[in-house]
């Protein structure tokens, strides 16, 4: 068959099913593996993102264009074609055709009949849309609406769907210890200040990137600033952050502290600390510390009452970052959360024993459920009646225009 970036969009769908790998990681290894040149690239992940971002609501196309059950890759192949047709804008020859041909030739003749029969009831199957329950409109699991449902008002819920759908875009943000960074970024004409975040820019299309060799940026959401900003670590000071890789809030803490003091970085999984090395070395963090250490378990005896503050940014369903991170919608279970829940609690009690008399933590999540977050917090302050919650603060993605977030300051007596 003759290179069909239809076909290698199936196949890393196909791929993705099976759990093999996160969306974002298998576009990169099709792109690698198959030489796809930079536009065909982009469109082999608007095409894998956009199916897995709208499932639902193409199966749903699929079972009014098709009665009867069809296999995996049929139905993959689908959902690829009714993609390009209803939510992408391509010519329609374009993704009739190159979609038929991208399949074997037994099925060629269903495909075609469906796309087609899409073409000529365009209008009316997006007008459909509107009427179908939340969770087929905006390609969700029904269980999660349903969670969502009870804790929210039916606003809330839209909103958050509907933010959910949108295409996430590239932020960035300054490297306070590079001065020249921002004189540099901003003689940039794709850039734009995020209004409301100092030091933070949305840009059309990827920064230079010289822009990152240099050091001058780091490409991250504005809400993780939340998390240093209650820590407020200070120059001079010992912080610990401990769920640390890739480094992003990390290279905050030293850029807070000035390079002045000792930052120790863990991460559970030695394979991560490289990354994290890098990135702490490209953005010029010269105090920070590495280890391997995972905080479900004891903590050693020469960290207990070391470090005056530290960042708990913890594992967590991932539920305020869905826009971006496409899997996750699909891969979460009820049952993540008393699991995570179990996690997140053996993570604070074993980090509490590390603090100083005097000492914070800054517990955080990327999540917006109140079971990981402030009801989570309530529960380890009821065991542990001596530490203050001196402030929270609780990020709904849709009306803060970031992703969603949790931060909660802990103080030690």
């Amino acid at each position: 068959m003759a290179f069909n970036i239809r076909t290698h969009a199936a196949d890393a769908l196909l791929d993705w099913q099976q759990g093999r790998d996160y969306a974002d990681s298998l576009v990169n290894r099709y792109a690698k593996d198959h030489e796809i040149s930079s536009e065909d690239r982009n469109l082999l992940n608007a095409i894998v993102i956009g199916v897995i971002r709208n499932q639902s609501i193409l199966d749903h196309y699929i079972s009014i264009l098709r009665e009867g059950k069809i296999d995996s890759e049929v139905r993959t192949v689908l959902r690829v074609g009714l993609f390009q047709v209803l939510f992408m804008g391509i010519p329609d020859h374009a993704s009739v055709n190159e979609t038929v041909e991208s399949v074997r030739k037994g099925v060629r003749g269903l495909v075609n009949a469906c796309l087609r029969r899409c073409l000529r009831e365009k209008e009316a199957l997006l007008e459909l849309q509107k009427t179908l329950p939340l969770q087929v409109r905006y390609s969700h699991p029904k269980w999660l609406v349903q969670r969502w449902s009870e804790k929210f008002t039916a606003d809330q819920v839209e909103s958050l769907l509907e933010w959910n759908q949108q295409p996430s875009i590239t932020t960035l943000r300054l490297n306070p210890l590079m001065p020249v960074a921002q004189e540099v970024v901003e003689a940039s004409q794709r850039i734009t200040p995020l209004e409301g975040h100092a030091g933070f820019y949305t840009i059309s299309g990827l920064p230079p990137q010289q822009w990152m060799d240099d050091g001058l940026i780091y490409i991250q959401d504005p809400a993780t600033q939340h998390a240093a900003n209650l820590l407020e670590a200070k120059a001079g000071e010992i912080i610990l952050d401990a769920c640390a890789a890739p480094g992003g809030k990390a290279t905050q803490i030293g850029a807070a502290m000035n390079n002045e003091g000792t930052l120790l970085c863990t991460d559970s999984n030695a394979k991560r600390l490289p990354r994290l090395i890098e990135n702490l070395d490209n953005l010029g963090i010269s105090i920070a510390e590495t280890e391997v250490h995972d905080w479900s378990e004891p903590a050693p005896e020469k960290w207990h009452n070391h470090f005056d503050g530290i960042l708990l940014d913890v594992p967590c369903s991932n539920t305020g970052v869905l826009r971006k991170r496409i899997d996750a919608r699909w891969r979460i279970t009820p049952e993540n959360f008393e699991q995570l829940r179990e996690l997140q609690l053996s993570i604070l009690e074993n980090a509490l024993c590390c603090l100083k008399s005097g000492g914070r933590i800054v517990y955080s999540t990327c999540s917006i459920d109140d079971e990981e977050n402030c009801d989570l917090v309530q529960e380890f302050l009821t065991k542990h009646p001596e530490l203050s919650l001196k402030n929270e603060k609780k990020v709904f993605p849709f009306e803060q225009q970031t992703d969603g977030a949790y931060v909660a300051l802990l103080v030690k007596p």
